[in-house]
């Protein structure tokens, strides 16, 4: 496997097991998260969207929101969210480099 995909399964692994993180654990999970989405939208040429519509800046500010209330069921939607959206991103790198 490759370390995007590891990661991944740490993102699914992290949201079904929420209860055990600490709060330190979860926004550094997501702060590590938000930064891989970036880089690979960067290298997929995808640019942020104008206005209000970036997914990743969405996924920043429920997360920041998740983090005020200390909703675990919040923290786990971000998790996912940033999960798919970066499973979504290797998808469309891996059929750049074929």
């Amino acid at each position: 496997m490759s370390q995007t995909t590891d990661f991944i399964t740490d993102l699914y692994r992290a949201a079904n097991e929420i209860g055990k993180l600490s709060i330190d654990e979860r926004r550094r999970l997501v702060g590590r998260a938000v930064r891989t989405a970036g880089e690979m939208r960067i290298e997929t040429g995808v640019r942020p969207g104008r206005g209000n519509n970036d997914a990743l800046r969405d996924i920043e500010i429920a997360a920041l929101m998740a983090e005020a209330r200390g909703s675990e069921d919040d923290v786990k939607a971000v998790l996912l969210d940033l999960a798919e959206m970066i499973r979504t991103l290797k998808i469309v790198l891996d059929g750049k480099t074929k």
